[in-house]
């Protein structure tokens, strides 16, 4: 081989190396520093309510929320935890739905739906909404949400990589309810895990459509998603809509992680 063609492959190396670099290496190790928390106990961690979700005793409207919040310890440093909370009008207390690993390869179920702290701190991390719908629109929607829940497929399975997880719970109910025009956060790990071997889905927001190979590889198209590549559950994107850059652990830079306000 010549000299000229070794040095052409030595360049293509070094710029193959810079593009990693940036997109991959750089946004991680600033989000590990970020939103790692590398010395968490779960006994210490805060889980006290934060007040963004309305007091049932005062909004007698039915409500639906769902929230995003940064895992535990250091896997926040790439990816969040996401749940919905409903209540339905004239309720009492808001109904939690989500996916939890604890406990799952000992029997208990996956998808734990129960009455409590809608938008509590997630172990030391503060949520953030996702959507937000009240009235009749969430009267409507909230019996959808439940049969959803109760036909998610991985009732007795939990993998935190690539799924599914809490994320995938999450995107089955969206996927099933499109009327939430509900847009996971970039770095909702498992979102992508389509269930039951699937290859093609409708993207959870409902505006496109996307194909994964077991949430390990696959492409995204949506008018809310944008464009999105998922490469080892790691999601590179970019967001024509709310203009925004998608990169691993660090998610959106631009726009932020849309809300629908009441």
């Amino acid at each position: 081989m010549s000299a000229r063609g070794t040095g052409k492959k030595r360049g293509l190396a070094r710029r193959v190396a810079v593009i990693v670099g940036l997109l991959v290496i750089a946004p991680l190790v600033t989000s590990a520093v970020d939103h790692g928390n590398f010395n968490a106990s779960y006994w210490e961690a805060r889980r006290d309510p934060t007040g963004m979700a309305p007091d049932p005793a005062v909004a007698k409207e039915a409500v639906i929320q769902v929230y995003a919040a940064r895992t535990f310890g250091w896997r926040g440093a790439f990816a969040v935890h996401t749940w919905f909370a409903v209540k339905p009008r004239d309720a009492k207390a808001y109904l939690r739905l989500e996916v939890t690993g604890w406990g799952v390869n000992h029997g208990r179920n996956a998808v734990r739906m129960h009455n409590g702290s809608p938008d509590n701190i997630w172990f030391d991390n503060v949520p953030y909404k996702l959507a937000d719908i009240r009235g009749p629109e969430a009267e409507t929607l909230i019996p959808k949400i439940l049969d959803a829940a109760k036909r998610y497929p991985y009732d007795h399975r939990y993998e935190a990589w690539p799924g599914p997880n809490s994320n995938t719970f999450t995107a089955f109910i969206a996927r099933a309810v499109p009327e939430l025009k509900l847009e996971l956060p970039a770095i909702a790990i498992g979102k992508d895990y389509l269930p039951n071997g699937s290859w093609f889905a409708r993207a959870p927001s409902g505006t496109g459509y996307q194909v994964s190979a077991f949430g390990l590889a696959g492409l995204m198209v949506g008018t809310q998603e944008g464009l999105e590549v998922n490469l080892l559950g790691l999601v590179f994107g970019i967001d024509f809509e709310k203009p925004a850059l998608k990169l691993p652990g660090l998610g959106r830079l631009g726009w932020r992680d849309g809300v629908r306000e009441p």
